[in-house]
């Protein structure tokens, strides 16, 4: 087994995030509101209010934070633990 490139996850995990995101947003401009997720999004993501441009933008910025920080982390620790196995 080879270990996981930092750069690759990190960026993978990032856009992932930034996708799911806007897959979200775009979600709850479909739906009613009863059935969309804005009250979660407001909660996860400080600052991020239902649904204005800066907003939109704001959320966005930190949805792909989280995900390049869960692939780091990730990778780090999958890359540790494959080094111990070995």
């Amino acid at each position: 087994m080879h270990p996981l490139n930092l750069k690759v996850m990190t960026w993978s995990w990032s856009l992932f995030g930034g996708a799911t995101f806007v897959a979200c947003v775009v979600y709850g401009l479909i739906v009613p509101a009863a059935f969309h997720a804005s009250q979660l999004l407001e909660q996860l993501l400080p600052g991020f209010r239902w649904l204005t441009l800066g907003s939109f933008l704001l959320g966005l910025v930190e949805t792909l934070a989280y995900g390049a920080y869960a692939g780091a982390v990730f990778t780090l620790i999958h890359n540790v633990v494959l080094r111990r196995s070995q």
